[in-house]
């Protein structure tokens, strides 16, 4: 099971997992002399305003996966990445402070996954999924604009019926539609060793507020919020040109959840009286991978992206790169049998859900720093005692910066965490806090 110069690959989705998978095989192929023949099938126009071109994503790349995009030629220019992100606001229910990038290459940046909220007008920005697809596009992909129906298999070869007619068969078939239960219904009857993954809830609102008070209220940072809400395990605000992205995760989310948001404190404070809370001009409710699914992969079929292994919570276009790059080299240079994805593919697969089970334990202590008060304090003290001072090694500062971002493994995070001097500073402060608040309980002052 090897291609040659009469294969044929389809990859179902061109969303970045599929672009950019479509984008390395052709590209791989190419530089080894391979003809290959790849049909990319999507129904979505990224290109459109509103949910016909919606991604459904809050849309955040790393510096770090922008330079190593640059080195594979695919430079994102100015009118893709809506603003650079220089550093994070914290806000919790007693101080705000500011994380600034603790390094160059530790910026992130904004970008829109599909064409943009709807009703945008006089728009500078193109889509960022657009852009990929437009590149696997001129590398060679034909871009089928139909919705799948139905995946099968004839004499061993996946074949396709899409927009009512057959397409097929091939040599590979690559999966790349996310973990929308419909999609992933398409390949129950490949012989795969697949389970579908678990997923949670997220929410993400486009607020229109217009160029001058972005930068008036959230300037160049990504405002993340630490507040004991009950189910609400993350929130952030994104700033992106004329619009702010509002990204929620957590359990059950409902309008009293996103409400209750809306109106906390936290938020009041950025949104006074005399400014008020921007409209909301659309909003969705997808689903996110938190882990399982097995493994993605059988004879000439193999899963990539969301609906196979991708990063817990963060970074998952980065992921998609770093999959989608593992498994065109393994299908280019070694086979497309279930033995040769098992050997060359699924180790970064299984590396990434290893750091995941790290991922889920480092969330499960930002949860405590939410509910436990002095915990709280400690940790915004060792933040706010870090950015004070110049050339100091900002520890705390970049665990958060990092956890936030998705920018270094969450292993390498737990890691820092756990030197002694790390443990140290953080219990001083976490002591001191839980007096403070003590003293304050007695009426014997004020911290």
């Amino acid at each position: 099971m090897e291609l040659d110069d009469t294969s044929r690959v389809a990859v179902v989705g061109g969303g970045p997992a599929g672009s950019f998978t479509s984008y390395f095989l052709l590209e791989i192929a190419d530089r080894v002399d391979l003809d290959i023949g790849l049909d990319i099938f999507e129904s979505k126009d990224f290109s459109r305003f509103g949910p016909p071109g919606c991604n459904h994503c809050g849309g955040i790349v790393s510096e770090s996966l922008v330079q190593m995009l640059a080195t594979e030629g695919i430079v994102l220019p100015s009118s893709v990445v809506q603003r650079g992100i220089e550093g994070y606001m914290l806000h919790s229910d007693e101080v705000t402070v500011r994380i600034d990038t603790p390094l160059h290459e530790k910026r992130i940046a904004a970008v829109y996954r599909g064409g943009g909220p709807k009703g945008a007008k006089n728009v500078t920005w193109e889509s960022f999924d657009a852009y990929l697809l437009n590149l696997a596009r001129k590398k060679g992909a034909n871009l089928v604009r139909a919705k799948v129906q139905k995946i099968g298999r004839k004499d061993g070869r996946p074949v396709i019926t899409a927009g009512g007619e057959s397409f097929g068969p091939y040599d590979l078939l690559v999966g790349a539609v996310g973990v929308n239960t419909k999609s992933l219904e398409l390949f129950d009857d490949l012989g795969l060793d697949y389970g579908r993954p678990q997923t949670t809830r997220a929410f993400i609102g486009e607020l229109h507020l217009g160029r001058k008070l972005v930068n008036e209220v959230l300037g160049d940072c990504m405002n993340v919020f630490l507040q004991d809400i009950p189910r609400l395990e993350f929130a952030a605000l994104i700033p992106k040109g004329e619009y702010a992205t509002m990204c929620l995760v957590g359990h059950q989310i409902d309008r009293a959840l996103v409400e209750g948001f809306l109106q906390s404190r936290e938020v009041r404070r950025l949104f006074p009286p005399e400014i008020g809370l921007p409209d909301r001009v659309c909003n969705c409710r997808p689903l996110m991978n938190i882990g399982g699914g097995g493994r993605p992969f059988g004879d000439r079929v193999v899963l990539v992206g969301d609906c196979g292994v991708t990063r817990l919570y963060k970074d998952g276009i980065g992921a998609a790169y770093r999959t989608a790059k593992t498994l065109a080299v393994t299908a280019i240079f070694s086979g497309v049998s279930k033995r040769d994805f098992r050997k060359f593919y699924w180790p970064m697969c299984r590396a990434l859900a290893n750091d995941n089970l790290v991922g889920k334990f480092i969330f499960c202590f930002l949860t405590l720093i939410r509910k436990w008060t002095p915990l709280r304090r400690g940790v915004l003290a060792m933040v706010v005692k870090e950015q004070a001072k110049v050339g100091e090694k900002r520890a705390m500062s970049m665990v958060m910066w990092d956890t936030f971002t998705g920018s270094a493994p969450y292993r390498d995070i737990l890691l820092r965490t756990l030197s002694p001097l790390f443990l140290g500073r953080l219990c001083k402060e976490v002591v001191r806090a839980f007096f403070c608040r003590e003293r304050v309980r007695r009426g014997e002052g004020q911290c």
